[in-house]
């Protein structure tokens, strides 16, 4: 590098002497592991397809030199390393970045410096969005994520064998946040900086692209990502970067998937949680990308014969191909929440209509943070069923009637929720699901549980602002993107709470300094629907016609 410090790499080779273009891998999860980096696997095959294949440690990681400092090291780091593998003697010089989550991140950190030798990019999954993806989303804290990620990329190997014995429960209940990590057994200073930069401030904005880093980018890209994928949001953050540059974006492809993270890289499986899926969801990744190799990186092939996107609706289990996306085609409907004030649990009266109420109606439930609503980052989470915890009291239902006809959705989901509580903070949650005729409700979307803490309401980069106790504010909780189908015979039914937990830090309620606070408080939370404040499921309808 630049400043003199060496990284570790593994390469692979066709077994012919040559000069070969070059495909780079650039992973904190070290290179020899093999359920991260599949490193043995990909090498080979793009080898034995005459490429040069680098499973590269990044700095701080594995057997490179250097501090891991996450991805603030990654743009410059990544520059010279397509730069070096450029000049190598088994090199012609041409060099395409590819990989999946941190691994996907660095290739737009790397293009955005626009090294010479970089000739496309693939990345799977990266994320982008800052503070409305990592390490926050709507303001709340990542907790969980927080301390595990760190503890495993802290150093130059994982530690996270070590903490096979943590008692976690007592780890997420300390308090202050700030120093969870010594809680957890490690001081770990990424952990606290973290927690204290918690706004889309000049600390984040470093890794943050924006107009000025697209308009430089002018390169093939392959984007892949998935449906029940927590970093959906950036892949999309990117495409739509890039759409918005001048002149557009060109030789630019998206596949989408009924996929979660891991699957989004490896092809997809037969059943996603209590989703079941056709084999013909399931897609050969590695072919894929080595067509997209072929025209761009050995420009051996006069075209990439894939649609420019490409996504999957579940429901009706179909491939569908768009030009753009957000597809053309879609319609903004609003299914309004309603009840008699008693939508308390599964056994409420919560309802979902196309009509808006008339008149205003309200649904409460106390928010006790020191019992919060449980939901797990485990993978089997997305597409299984809610109704485990949609019977509790703390968590509000509204169900539809059985659709009379199919209703398709293809795009970005939100809740826009007229809310009030005597708390000065507080959290408010929601999550939607598809409710079959044998009634399992099959959560959907990237985001299992959509969130947003109330000080943060105007955003990542403006002030946080207190709440004024039995004002009604407006929130708009994003639910991330889906591509499924309601049936007939089947209901969408939305849930509301206001935590999800270990995932997020439940919120103190107390107003305090988040980073220090010690105190607890029980929230009382209102739910307004109906004539002006009105609540409402916001869904992107696609209809073939166009109407």
């Amino acid at each position: 590098m630049r400043d003199g410090v060496e990284l570790s790499s593994d390469v692979w080779m066709p077994e012919a002497a040559g000069r070969y273009p070059v495909i780079l891998i650039r992973t904190p999860y070290v290179k020899t592991d093999p359920m991260t980096a599949q490193a043995a696997t990909y090498g080979r095959y793009f080898a034995e397809h005459g490429y040069a294949v680098v499973f590269q440690d990044v700095r701080g990681r594995g057997d490179s030199g250097g501090k891991f400092d996450f991805y603030f090291q990654e743009a410059a780091d990544g520059y010279d390393s397509v730069e070096d593998l450029a000049g190598q003697p088994w090199s012609n010089g041409r060099v395409c970045m590819m990989g999946v989550s941190y691994l996907g991140a660095v290739q737009w950190l790397a293009a955005k410096e626009r090294p010479p030798h970089l000739a496309c990019i693939a990345p799977t999954s990266p994320s982008g969005r800052y503070q409305d993806e990592l390490p926050r989303i709507g303001g709340a804290f990542m907790m969980m994520w927080a301390v595990n990620w760190l503890n495993e990329t802290s150093g130059h190997v994982s530690q996270n064998p070590n903490s096979g014995a943590t008692d976690w429960a007592k780890v997420f209940a300390h308090r202050p946040l700030l120093t969870m990590d010594e809680a957890f057994g490690r001081r770990m200073p990424l952990f606290r900086q973290f927690v204290e930069h918690d706004l889309l401030d000049d600390y984040w904005k470093r890794i943050q692209l924006g107009p000025a880093d697209f308009a430089k980018i002018d390169l093939p890209v392959l984007a892949t990502t998935g449906w029940f994928d927590g970093d959906q949001i950036g892949t999309f953050y990117y495409w739509q970067g890039m759409e918005a540059r001048p002149g557009g974006a060109k030789d630019m492809f998206l596949t989408i998937g009924p996929w979660n993270h891991v699957e989004s890289y490896i092809g997809g499986s037969e059943k996603q949680g209590d989703l079941a899926l056709p084999k013909d969801s399931i897609i050969d990744n590695k072919a894929m990308h080595l067509a997209f190799f072929d025209r761009y990186l050995k420009q051996s092939t006069a075209r990439f014969d894939q649609p420019r996107v490409r996504l999957f609706v579940s429901g009706k289990n179909i491939w569908r191909s768009f030009d753009s996306f957000p597809v053309p085609g879609t319609t903004e409907r609003r299914l309004y929440l309603s009840s008699a004030g008693k939508a308390n649990g599964l056994a409420g009266d919560g309802a979902l209509g196309w009509e808006k109420p008339g008149e205003l109606g309200r649904d409460a439930y106390l928010f006790d943070p020191k019992n919060p609503v449980t939901l797990n980052l485990a993978f089997g989470l997305f597409g299984s069923d809610r109704r485990e915890t949609q019977v509790r009291k703390d968590v509000l239902v509204y169900t539809s009637p059985p659709m009379d006809k199919e209703i398709e959705v293809i795009g970005d989901v939100a809740i826009e929720l007229y809310a009030a509580s005597d708390a000065k903070d507080t959290d408010f949650t929601a999550a939607i699901s598809d409710v079959g005729p044998d009634g399992k409700a099959i959560l959907l979307g990237s985001r299992p549980v959509g969130i947003i803490r109330a000080r943060y309401r105007g955003g990542p980069e403006a002030r946080p602002t207190l709440l004024t106790p039995g004002k009604i504010e407006r929130y708009r909780i994003e639910l991330g993107a889906i591509g499924h189908a309601f049936l007939p015979g089947h209901r969408v039914r939305v849930e509301i709470s206001s935590s999800a937990f270990p995932m997020f830090n439940p919120n103190q309620n107390t107003g305090n300094p988040i980073a220090t606070d010690t105190e607890w408080k029980n929230a009382h939370q209102a739910i307004f629907h109906g004539g002006a404040q009105a609540s409402a499921l916001i869904l992107p309808v696609f209809s073939e016609g166009g109407d």
